[in-house]
């Protein structure tokens, strides 16, 4: 026999409480007083509680499920934000639905998708923003946080200091005596690649230091061995890749070619992935709060759709971690 589903009748008669007060913990109203909210969800986790989500959509016009728009879900950095992303979306009592774009980038097809599923809204994805930003977003009809993009009034952004976190690297290089530091960048077209290759130069020309012309990779450690000949040259005493899986792939050409790091070029990453101190040699890197950036994103996304309103604009801040693979210039 199959068990007969908890009710909020059920949950009402154990905290010794009306339905409509259940209702109005279940539904975050304020108009409860602390104590009773307390006996209220006692009795909730007690009998095993939980709120019928169609039932709740009919009720509210909402069907507490939000959308995720990726581009891909191949790169560490996108699977962490989905992780960080899904755990702060369950963390608020809210459902995750993800999409990623097809080969085409169709990104009005996405958010039609996520329409018709019924989401309150959507938080959108690095290489995805430049998409949103050419999109028509009142045929979406979603309320929106957008995840590192330039300034736009149409939606909420978060994003990481990619500036402040690549200056920071290009800073401890040159502290450290390299007359100049060699960058290895991200795609064109990407939001984070810009701003990072944007703070690489910024602190490059506030030293007074000369500008290397970019080799540019795809954000894979495959792109990184490829630049190998571009950047393991006579010269090149440190090189700032603009993320970790890039770097690893240049670590793993110097080995190859018998360039000693951090002896002969000290390699800086950004992302500071879970591996990055298992690296050979363990990375100097740039660290993103992945799990932060997560939970901003979707308190901004919820507060937006609780309130009707756009999310605001939020930056959330880089730290510097220094691990063996910089060293002082030789």
């Amino acid at each position: 026999m199959t068990a007969r589903r908890v009710s909020m009748a059920d949950v009402a008669a154990r905290a010794g409480v009306s339905g409509q007060t259940v209702s109005r913990v279940v539904n975050g109203s304020p108009r409860v007083d602390p104590e009773t909210r307390t006996r209220v969800e006692a009795a909730m986790a007690e009998l095993g509680y939980r709120p019928h989500r169609a039932a709740r959509a009919l009720r509210t016009g909402r069907t507490q499920t939000i959308g995720l728009v990726v581009s891909t879900l191949a790169s560490v950095g996108n699977s962490r934000m989905l992780q960080a992303v899904a755990d702060a979306a369950a963390a608020r009592g809210y459902a995750l639905t993800v999409v990623t774009l097809g080969a085409d980038g169709d990104v009005s097809a996405a958010f039609e998708r996520l329409s018709d599923q019924g989401v309150d809204g959507a938080i959108v994805l690095n290489e995805a923003t430049e998409r949103v930003r050419e999109a028509d977003l009142r045929a979406a009809g979603l309320t929106l946080v957008v995840v590192d993009s330039p300034r736009d009034d149409r939606f909420g952004i978060i994003e990481t200091d990619h500036a402040g976190g690549a200056r920071g690297a290009v800073n401890h290089l040159l502290e450290l005596g390299h007359e100049t530091v060699h960058h290895l960048a991200g795609p064109a077209g990407s939001f984070a690649a810009a701003e990072r290759e944007r703070g690489w130069r910024d602190g490059l020309e506030a030293a007074g230091a000369t500008v290397p012309a970019v080799v540019r990779g795809d954000w894979t450690s495959a792109s990184g061995f490829a630049a190998a000949s571009a950047l393991l040259i006579d010269g090149v005493t440190a090189v700032f890749a603009a993320n970790d899986q890039m770097a690893l792939g240049l670590l793993r050409a110097s080995a190859e070619a018998r360039r000693a790091v951090p002896g002969d070029v000290s390699v800086v990453g950004f992302d500071d992935v879970a591996d990055a101190a298992d690296y050979r040699p363990p990375l100097t890197t740039v660290h993103q709060d992945f799990d932060a950036l997560g939970a901003r994103a979707v308190a901004a996304l919820v507060d937006g759709i609780e309130a009707g309103a756009p999310a605001a604009f939020e930056t959330v801040p880089t730290r510097l971690v220094v691990r063996a693979s910089t060293a002082p210039a030789r």
